[in-house]
């Protein structure tokens, strides 16, 4: 069985230093997909803005600046406000994010709770698909794992 944590949250979109708009946004984690999180933007359009990092990455940006790259997280205060600010960067342009930290640090909690930290590849169940594929059929034995005869158009010419 698989578990699904949710969380609705209005963040802000930076706009500049005095100027920020409000952006409705989901934060989902799945354990089927472990090491990720996702959070998808409401902005108005037809389909939304999707993003998927890793969730470790929030996490720790919760905590203290981390990341580089397409996606940088890190705490602070606005207004006497902890919030977790996140920086995206794509081919599309970039955008600042505010997020209010508690509410983000109670769903991650939750993540953390479905799937605690180092138990991650346990959920991908690796080891199970990896059995099954190296699993001799019932069938066959294992030395009987290649075709007896040639497959058709299979047949060697040697340069005839």
């Amino acid at each position: 069985m698989h578990t699904v944590v949710e969380r609705e949250l209005e963040l802000r979109l930076v706009l500049s230093p005095e100027r920020s708009i409000p952006v409705p946004a989901r934060l989902t984690y799945r354990s089927n997909d472990p090491f990720a999180v996702h959070i998808t933007f409401h902005i108005g359009t037809e389909h939304p803005v999707n993003w998927t990092f890793a969730r470790e990455l929030l996490v720790e940006g919760v905590f203290r600046p981390c990341g580089q790259g397409d996606v940088r997280v890190w705490p602070t205060k606005v207004d006497g406000r902890s919030v977790v600010l996140v920086a995206l960067s794509s081919p599309d342009g970039d955008a600042l994010l505010e997020a209010p930290a508690a509410p983000v640090s109670a769903w991650l909690e939750r993540t953390l709770r479905a799937v605690p930290p180092g138990a991650e590849t346990e959920q991908l169940h690796i080891d199970d698909g990896l059995a099954a594929l190296l699993a001799p059929t019932p069938d066959r034995g294992q030395d009987d794992l290649w075709p007896c005869e040639p497959l058709a158009g299979d047949e060697g010419h040697d340069g005839e």
